[in-house]
C-alpha cells in the first residue's frame, strides 16, 4: 500500500502559536507512521514551511506541495492543528477546500461560526441547549459599561471571543475592575465576550464522528488549583486535577453526552471536537464548542481515549481515512 502524505499543519497568527506546536508534536506521535508519511507544517504570518530536521522548506501555495530531495510532494490530507486564526476560524479550511485537499477537521462555516464563541452559543441556545448570559462588544464601538455589569452581574468572565487556552481572560469581581478587563481582551481579538459567572463544576466532553460510527469519550473533570481554569492551569500539571471519567451521576453523564452529540450535529462539526460545560445544580451549561481541541500527550482527548481504552493510533487513522473519501 502506498504511504499517503500528511501535513501536520501548526502554528498561527495568534498568540496559540506555542500551544499550537505543543499539539502537533502530540499528533505526529499518535499518527500510524507504517500507513503514512508525516510533514510538520508551520504557518506564521511570514512563512509557510515544511520543519525536518531543523531545516525549513518552503511551501508552494499553489499547489500546497514542496520539493524534497529533488522530488515534488504534494499532500494528500491537512491535519489541522492551529489553535485559532487561520486553522480554527475557517480561513485555512477554504484554502485547502480550494486545493482539493481533504483535512481533519470541519469546513469553513463550522469553523467560523464556533470560532466566534457568542455567535455559536447563542445559535445553539435557539435549540434548547443551556448557555451563560453574555454580552457582546466590538473594538471602536461606543459600550455601556453600567448595562453590561447588570446584564452579566458580578463575577463574570471577559474573553476575546475569537481565541483560546484562556489568552486574554479575566474574572471580574466588581465593576471598578470590568473595563480594564476589557481592554485586555482586545489585545487578543477585535470583540471581546463578557459572561455570566456560573459556580460549579467544569467538565469536557469529546466526540468524533465518521461514517461507520459516532464515538462519544469519557467525560473529564476539570478542578483547577487557580481560581479559574486559566492559561497556566491549562498547561502546568501541577496546577489542574483531571479526573476521567467525570465523578458525576449516570444520569448527567448522559444528558451531557446527549447534549455533546447534539451539539456536533447542529453545527456540522467534522472529525475530534471537544466540547466544554459548567454544571450548576444538576444542570449543565455550555461554554465553548473546540473544533481544534489541544492535542499534546496530557491534553483532555487523549486522555478521553485511553479512559474509553481506544487505541490512539487506530482513532487518528480512522478520522483521516474517513475525511479522505469523504
Amino acid at each position: 500500500m502506498e504511504k499517503r502524505n500528511i501535513a501536520v499543519v501548526y502554528g498561527g497568527f495568534s498568540s496559540e502559536e506555542v500551544v499550537s506546536k505543543r499539539s502537533a508534536e502530540g499528533i505526529l506521535s499518535f499518527i500510524d507512521t507504517q500507513r503514512y508519511n508525516l510533514f510538520p507544517l508551520l504557518i506564521t504570518p511570514e512563512k509557510w514551511v515544511v520543519v525536518l530536521n531543523n531545516d525549513e522548506i518552503a511551501v508552494n501555495k499553489s499547489d500546497f506541495s514542496i520539493i524534497l530531495s529533488n522530488q515534488h510532494i504534494k499532500f494528500d490530507f491537512a491535519y489541522i492543528t492551529i489553535h485559532g486564526t487561520p486553522g480554527e476560524d475557517g480561513l485555512l479550511q477554504g484554502y485547502l477546500k480550494l486545493m482539493n485537499v481533504p483535512h481533519s477537521t470541519c469546513d469553513v462555516l463550522t469553523a467560523a461560526l464556533t470560532f466566534n464563541k457568542y455567535m455559536c452559543n447563542n445559535y445553539l441556545k435557539n435549540f434548547g441547549i443551556r448557555v451563560a448570559t453574555s454580552v457582546l462588544v466590538r473594538r471602536d464601538k461606543p459600550y455601556d459599561i453600567n448595562k453590561i455589569g447588570k446584564t452579566c452581574g458580578f463575577p463574570c468572565f471577559v474573553k476575546p471571543n475569537a481565541g483560546g487556552s484562556s489568552f486574554g481572560i479575566s474574572k471580574v469581581k466588581e465593576m471598578d475592575n470590568l473595563k480594564q478587563a476589557i481592554e485586555k481582551a482586545f489585545r487578543e481579538s477585535d470583540e471581546v465576550i463578557i459572561e455570566q459567572f456560573i459556580e460549579g463544576v467544569e467538565v469536557t466532553c469529546g466526540l468524533y464522528k465518521t461514517k461507520e460510527r459516532t464515538v462519544i469519550l469519557p467525560i473529564t473533570e476539570v478542578i483547577s488549583k487557580n481560581e479559574f481554569f486559566d492559561f497556566e492551569a491549562k498547561y502546568t500539571p501541577e496546577k489542574v486535577t483531571e479526573i476521567t471519567p467525570a465523578r458525576i451521576s449516570d444520569e448527567l453523564t448522559e444528558a451531557i453526552k446527549k447534549t455533546t452529540q447534539a451539539a456536533y450535529e447542529l453545527i456540522g462539526c467534522k472529525g475530534i471536537v471537544r466540547i466544554d460545560y459548567i454544571i450548576e445544580a444538576e444542570k449543565h451549561y455550555l461554554l465553548e464548542v473546540n473544533t481544534t481541541p489541544g492535542m499534546t500527550p496530557t491534553s483532555f482527548i487523549p486522555q478521553q481515549i485511553e479512559a474509553a481504552k481506544l487505541d490512539i493510533k487506530e482513532v487518528f487513522t480512522e478520522i483521516i481515512e474517513d475525511a479522505m473519501h469523504a
